[in-house]
């Protein structure tokens, strides 16, 4: 193989494998996040999120999906609730 046959093999994998590392769907990062009830847990599955929001002891912490965005509300150190918008609503 050509130096420049295997540099452009090379090229195209690795631009195969960054498609796939671009944001999740709204219903993947809900699927991982399924069984998390805590502020750990959910760090683990979906690791740090892109705003965090607070108020006294609420936070709400958003994760940016390609589809739109997906919010969980925690309380003290349990994940309460989850919501899921839209990426064309506007806010």
């Amino acid at each position: 193989m050509s130096r420049w046959t295997h540099a452009l093999v090379c090229f195209v994998a690795t631009a195969g494998l960054l498609a796939g590392c671009g944001p999740s769907s709204k219903e993947d990062i809900a699927a991982k996040a399924r069984d998390a009830k805590t502020r750990a847990a959910l760090e683990q599955a979906l690791g740090k999120p892109d705003d965090i929001g607070k108020l006294g002891p609420v936070e709400k912490w958003t994760y940016k999906a390609k589809n739109g965005k997906v919010t969980f509300i925690l309380m003290g150190d349990a994940v309460t609730l989850e919501k899921t918008d839209d990426a064309d609503k506007k806010n």
